[in-house]
């Protein structure tokens, strides 16, 4: 039996841990930035390799899930799915899409024009089964806001890809009202084998920013202020160059910068921060960098954007860019940008201070496969997970 001493003794010790975990659980409820404050709910559900998630910017408070075996489903905030695709161009892609091993073809994104609930207007990037990446427009029904007219798709833009991987991934309109789409340097087992990402003659591995806005035409035209229009050899539509596999770009919807994450190669995963503003031009650094780790000794010239946020891949394989957070409902966590990796589901957060410094930290382990983020009118914040499902940030 335990004599008096003894038992004194425990009693102050589950005193004093009881204690730790009251002052602990009054810190973290003081703390509204802390991570355990919030958790990612799942909402509807199951999808077949989901990529993507955006909204029309219309008012009516639809999500669009894009599918990478080329279908777009919407649903509403309260997980409720219509039983019929918005879009589904299955046909057009390769059959390594619907065999369940791992591929980075398919449809691959999906962005609705800026005047969207006036003119109807969206644009799709997938992997087409001639081995090329595509942009295309297509429109919504005339009869249906809830499924797009198949007959309307327009192909205007398609680049031949040497690989069937680093395909890019994004559009997004930006501030300026130019659709951006973020392509890949054309993949390979070495790092850029043909060169593709510094090479400024070649779409691949670049930014592209292009004039989509004339609804009447089937093809786009250049924007006069693009950084290389008049540059010889080189190719106006580029806007920046010196990407590996730029899978998500996105744009503060509050100050109009831009945060482009770029999946890495051998040792480093990175994302750059680019203010708004800037005309372009910037040179990414791959293949001559990856991350912050020199490759070469060809110079990158004064126009390299370096990045803001490296980590190496004890940490992760594949950076999935996010956004910054600028919805009503989570208060604290305005001005965070949020971005994954795809191979542990860390989320890790990161702020500009004032004097243009970044701090950056882990906020949650989702165990989830995280293939993308997203974003719904007002600005909440949904993450992706491969395996099927949407969750949504919300408090705890």
């Amino acid at each position: 039996m335990l004599n008096t001493n003894m038992r004194k003794r425990i009693t102050l010790l589950l005193m004093i841990a009881l204690l730790w975990l009251v002052q602990s659980y009054v810190a973290h409820a003081q703390d509204p930035r802390d991570p355990f404050a919030y958790r990612f709910e799942q909402i509807g559900g199951k999808f077949d390799n989901p990529l993507y998630l955006t909204h029309a910017g219309d008012g009516s408070g639809r999500l669009f899930v894009v599918e990478q075996a080329g279908q777009v489903w919407i649903m509403y905030e309260d997980g409720r799915t219509l039983d019929r695709p918005f879009l589904d161009i299955s046909a057009l892609l390769t059959d390594d899409t619907f065999r369940g091993g791992y591929t980075e073809r398919g449809l691959l994104s999906l962005a609705f024009h800026p005047q969207y609930a006036q003119n109807g207007a969206f644009f799709v990037y997938y992997f087409d089964r001639d081995g090329h990446t595509v942009l295309a427009r297509y429109r919504v029904s005339a009869d249906d806001p809830n499924r797009a007219d198949p007959s309307s798709g327009t192909i205007l833009l398609r680049i031949r890809q040497p690989f069937p991987d680093h395909n890019g991934g994004s559009l997004k309109f930006g501030p300026d009202g130019y659709l951006y789409l973020g392509v890949g340097d054309g993949g390979g087992e070495q790092g850029d084998p043909e060169g593709n990402a510094q090479n400024l003659s070649v779409l691949l591995g670049k930014i592209l920013r292009l004039d989509v806005n004339d609804l009447s035409s089937d093809r786009y035209t250049i924007p006069p202020d693009n950084p290389f229009v008049d540059t010889p050899n080189a190719a106006p539509e580029i806007w920046a160059y010196g990407l590996r596999n730029p899978w998500r770009i996105s744009f503060d919807r509050e100050t109009g910068d831009l945060y482009v994450a770029d999946v890495g190669w051998a040792s480093a995963e990175e994302v750059t921060f680019v203010p708004s503003g800037s005309r372009g031009g910037m040179n990414f650094g791959w293949n001559i960098m990856e991350g912050n780790n020199r490759l070469s000794d060809a110079p990158l010239g004064a126009n390299y954007a370096p990045p803001f946020v490296t980590y190496d891949h004890t940490q992760g394989c594949a950076v999935m860019g996010g956004y910054v957070y600028r919805g009503g409902q989570l208060q604290a966590l305005r001005g965070l940008y949020f971005y994954g990796d795809y191979c542990n589901g860390n989320v890790w957060v990161a702020e500009r201070g004032r004097d243009g410094t970044w701090q950056t930290r882990l906020f949650r382990n989702t165990r989830r496969q995280i293939s993308s983020f997203g974003e719904d009118e007002r600005g909440e914040l949904y993450l992706i997970d491969y395996k099927g499902y949407v969750l949504r940030l919300r408090r705890s």
